[in-house]
């Protein structure tokens, strides 16, 4: 069968067999639906569950252990790892995993079975009984290859001893497997066998202690008689994807391979009407997510929001806010689900950031905000924020955190795929500032100035003062509505949401984990830093007065002043701002690579936080521009391959046809200059391309060649510098040429049957 054939026949199965799978929603014993309330967490043995398995003695243990008072002993593991046990079993469990994060932009699982041998030499010789095991030590950690995870050159290949360490925070879970079986999931840690971290988690959990202390200290200096004994982050992310027909995307060489359409012309009709954002979801599609949807609810994952995005064939799921090392997990989990609940709908699911050119691509924003133990929201600016002096220091720790650390925010987020999509009319730039909207902005100014607050007035359908929470919008019929202190600015990477950051420029296939726990580290140093100058201000003095924080919030005001940015992100004019204003620029992502290893970052994160140790910074330097730099090799030999076996022969063929076509018509002296006008229009086409094909051959090789010797970010740096070019290059002339060429000769599914054959 023919390229196109193949083409033709996925088109066909896509318009006439998608949306066949239906599932039958849980009931109750009255065959009524059940509420998503009572299917939610189902299958998560959750503190509740716990405590009804265990002793109570031995539950109380545990809960010292998970709150960091004491060790988990023997007695305690091996009780809690029999109750789990029986109760993964029950759901039809018949191994367990350790479920981890490695620096691979994915996570990780080996299945061990619960089976046993037990062996008993008997008079007649040795009898051997099977028997369903699982201790506390096999339960607490598991042993996989060090060696063949990414490590930065801490582990040598023949040092290949690692730990997975289960994550007491975050709750085990059972998964359905293959054939009516489930497995249970251990969230674990994972560190090297001299303890260094080798994952993404790790870091996360460190940092959520270190601000959790500097955070309590501010808030009781502030308030003595407060008594904030733990403070914690939220997290809630919005995650944004791609869904495509699995034969469309079967028939597509670059997305298998690399998560991205390395060719490809946009539609005559694609985002530009903006219609899909928020438009009816497609059936086939609405399916799928119901299905991701009710798997969600019995992982205990709270998925609240499902939407179409602004491109075809894009959507997002959002979940209820939770502490930010559950929500990773959940995240993370969610990911995986969907990609399985797609394939059983004939769907794909596509997380590359930018996975086609020409429409938007797809981000995970990172919704952050930091609550006590008494559920206070400490970035609650409340009715009066001009008042709420508590309020003011933490929004100006975090602004200050971006002024001093806006570079390791910024490689924080930075990847091969995430360069497609930063500052690409749909998501931030390389520049980090923080969008806070009109009203705070003259809160802050206020105070700066020691003047009173002005009032807005917004002609025709508003009137509000800062701190007002009511818009009436002038219409009889309609309600008045309650109106957030700040606007959204969809341009800002870091912007202000009402009663949290939104932190829009992280990927949508990466793991928030290090970009949570480089904003935690940045946070807490800034968070100190202001809590020092508290102390300076209030001298032999018992308690701060509201002068001593005036004066304190007053030097923050001015100095973070120059990260603060209300307008267009995407402007031109912003660059020239920025770069007046001191903000670093940062085009590529071996450029903020870089940044790890300079002083001012790496003692904020290693000796004031002590979240990383020099060696885990190094490790995790060489990881990433090592990545990258394979990200690109591979994409660029994908390319080499699709344009040298596909699309180059595609165009020979087709000009072939076209040339015996005109000869033909010659010999018969029928006028054939239309198809010598194609033959004309096509030969630059193919000349163009074939020469862009030779140098890309010839500088993937080239960098290759570099990458066995060279020093980490140079490969990268080089890899940006002189290959990516060059992929661009390739793709323009090829799209050029699929522009020309006869739709039956095209060997790849084209966007129109990408994107709107769901």
């Amino acid at each position: 069968m023919s390229a196109y054939e193949l083409r033709k026949s996925a088109l066909v199965a896509a318009a006439t067999t998608s949306g066949k799978r239906e599932i039958e929603y849980p009931r109750k014993a009255d065959g009524k639906p059940k509420y998503p309330s009572e299917i939610y967490g189902e299958n998560v043995f959750t503190l509740k569950t716990m405590a009804k398995a265990l002793p109570k003695p031995i539950f109380a243990s545990f809960l010292k252990q998970r709150r960091g008072r004491q060790n988990l002993d023997k007695t305690t593991a091996d009780s809690i790892a029999h109750a789990v046990r029986v109760w993964a079993m029950d759901r039809g469990a018949t191994h367990y995993t350790h479920w981890f994060q490695p620096q691979t932009g994915t996570t990780a699982e080996k299945h061990d079975a619960f089976l046993s041998l037990l062996s008993n030499f008997t008079p007649g010789g040795e009898e051997v009984t099977p028997i369903d095991l699982f201790s506390g030590s096999q339960l607490l950690q598991s042993e996989p290859d060090a060696s063949s995870f990414p490590s930065g050159g801490m582990r040598s290949t023949f040092e290949a001893r690692g730990y997975t360490i289960w994550d007491t925070s975050s709750s085990m879970y059972v998964q359905r497997g293959p054939n009516g079986t489930s497995i249970l999931y251990i969230p674990s840690v994972f560190i090297s066998y001299n303890g260094d971290a080798l994952d993404e988690k790790t870091g996360l959990l460190r940092s959520t202690e270190v601000l959790s202390r500097a955070a309590c200290e501010l808030v009781n200096l502030l308030e003595p008689e407060a008594h904030v004994g733990h403070v914690h982050t939220t997290l809630g992310t919005e995650q944004e994807f791609f869904l495509v027909d699995r034969a469309m995307y079967a028939l597509r060489q670059d997305l298998k391979i690399t998560g991205r359409t390395l060719v490809g012309q946009l539609p005559p009709r694609h985002q530009q009407l903006e219609d899909h954002y928020f438009g009816r979801i497609p059936s086939r599609v609405m399916r799928a997510i119901s299905e991701l949807e009710l798997e969600c609810l019995r992982l205990g994952i709270p998925i609240k929001t499902r939407h179409n995005e602004v491109a075809p064939a894009q959507f997002e799921v959002a979940p209820i806010f939770e502490e930010a090392s559950v929500a990773v997990d959940h995240n993370l989990l969610t990911m995986d689900v969907l990609h399985k609940v797609a394939h059983r709908h004939n769907l794909r699911v596509l997380y590359h950031e930018k996975p086609f050119k020409g429409v938007n691509g797809s981000g995970k924003h990172c919704n952050w905000a930091i609550a006590t133990d008494r559920g206070e929201n400490l970035l609650d600016p409340t009715v009066r924020p001009e008042t709420n002096y508590r309020f003011i220091l933490f929004l100006l720790a975090v602004l200050r955190a971006l002024q001093e650390h806006a570079p390791l925010l910024r490689l924080s987020i930075s990847s091969s795929s995430n360069e497609h999509r930063l500052g690409a009319q749909e998501a931030p730039p390389g520049i980090i500032s923080a969008f806070l909207g009109d009203q705070l902005n003259e809160v802050l100014d206020a105070i700066e100035e020691d003047r009173p607050l002005k009032n807005f007035s917004v002609p025709q359908f508003q009137s509000i003062k800062v701190g007002g929470t009511v818009l009436d919008v002038k219409v009889a019929g309609l309600p008045h509505i309650a109106r957030d202190l700040t606007d959204r600015n969809r341009t800002s990477p870091f912007a202000f949401t009402g009663n949290k950051f939104e932190f829009r420029a992280v990927g949508s296939k990466q793991s928030p984990s290090f970009p949570v726990a480089v904003l935690n580290c940045a946070v807490t140093a800034a968070v100190r830093e202001i809590a020092d100058a508290l102390r300076e201000q209030m001298g032999s003095k018992p308690r701060l007065s509201d002068e001593d924080k005036l004066t304190v919030i007053r030097k923050y005001i001015t100095l973070t002043k120059p990260v603060r940015f209300e307008g267009d992100n995407y402007s031109a004019e912003w660059v020239t701002e920025a770069e007046r204003r001191g903000l670093p620029n940062i085009r590529s992502a071996p450029e903020a690579f870089a940044y790890l290893l300079k002083e001012k970052h790496m003692t904020m994160l290693t000796r004031t936080t002590g979240i990383f140790s020099e060696g885990e910074l190094r490790s995790r330097y060489h990881i990433l521009n090592e990545r990258y730099a394979k990200d690109i090799i591979i994409e660029a030999e994908t390319l080499k391959t699709i344009v040298g076996q596909q699309i180059l022969p595609a165009a020979f063929e087709y000009r072939k046809s076209l040339a015996e076509s005109a000869a033909a018509l010659k010999t018969v002296a029928v006028d054939c200059d239309p198809e010598v006008e194609i033959l004309e229009q096509l030969a630059p086409l193919v000349a163009t391309l074939q020469k862009e094909y030779r140098v890309l051959v010839d500088v993937t090789a080239h960098i290759v060649a570099d990458g066995e010797s060279g020093e980490a970010n140079a490969h990268a740096q080089a890899a940006y510098d002189q290959l990516v070019p060059v992929i661009a290059r390739v793709r323009d002339a090829a799209d050029e040429l699929e522009a020309t060429v006869a739709d039956k000769y095209w060997p790849l599914p084209k966007y129109t049957e990408l994107l709107l054959t769901i």
